[in-house]
């Protein structure tokens, strides 16, 4: 197996993950003491993050969208679509995660984006 079909292979069963609803499904692809930063805002656990966005979205979908070499760097490209609990509205948005993959082969570092005021906008159905 390749190194791109294995990291290919990565990205997929990580978004089944998010799919799951179980945070700590997420977790396994993490680095021990790994967290991860949104939109620039302080580095949290993932374990924090997973919990979050699946309370949110009761019937959250991550699809796997692509993968992108960026120095060294793996940009895992994904679409979240689901609705929020908050107000009921349906929300689709995409963005990246941009991970360090350690020696070991799990992410130890990711740096994810998304445009916030789009989302924000479709959490309040505007």
């Amino acid at each position: 197996m390749t190194s791109d079909k294995k990291l290919t292979d990565f990205a997929c069963h990580y978004a089944d993950a998010w799919c799951s609803h179980d945070p700590e499904a997420v977790v396994a692809f993490y680095a021990p003491n790994a967290s991860i930063s949104v939109n620039d805002g302080a580095p949290t656990p993932i374990g924090e993050v997973a919990r979050s966005f699946m309370r949110d979205f009761p019937d959250m979908i991550v699809t796997f969208d692509k993968l992108e070499l960026r120095g060294g760097r793996t940009a895992f490209h994904w679409t979240l679509t689901g609705t929020y609990a908050g107000t009921g509205n349906h929300v689709r948005i995409s963005g990246y995660e941009l991970w360090k993959i350690d020696n070991a082969g799990l992410i130890a570092e990711s740096k994810g984006h998304f445009d916030t005021a789009e989302y924000e906008r479709q959490l309040k159905g505007e």
